[in-house]
């Protein structure tokens, strides 16, 4: 079993800053990328940012520029968002890609977090 806690959504202004982080723990070999994803009301689950276990980042131009992805550690993620606009306003889950205790390659996605930013 894997799991992926998330933490850090919550509410803000526009133009304000706010921090996600998703710690990954369980039955995990190794991580090869962790990233995050949103999905507002009524549309599809879109890519936010992601990072290699090199260290390689790639993010959606809708928030180049505003927001940085890093990692803690092998298993932990952040997602330092600024600038932040209504149109932010999603929940925002955590994805990991990895190698399982098996040894197969696997991907678990956390519950979710609420970040909502007003106008």
């Amino acid at each position: 079993q894997v799991q992926l806690v998330e933490s850090g959504g919550g509410w803000v202004q526009a133009g304000g800053s706010l921090r996600l982080s998703c710690a990954a723990s369980g039955s995990i070999f190794r991580v090869n990328a962790m990233g995050w994803y949103r999905q507002a009301p009524g549309k599809q689950r879109e890519l936010v940012a992601t990072i290699t276990s090199g260290g390689r980042t790639n993010y959606a131009d809708s928030v180049k520029g505003r927001f940085t992805i890093s990692r803690d550690s092998a298993k932990v993620v952040n997602l330092q968002m600024n600038s932040l606009k209504p149109e932010d306003t999603a929940v925002y889950y955590c994805n990991a890609d990895f190698v399982n205790g098996a040894l197969r390659p696997d991907s678990s996605w956390g519950q979710g977090t609420q970040v909502t930013v007003s106008s």
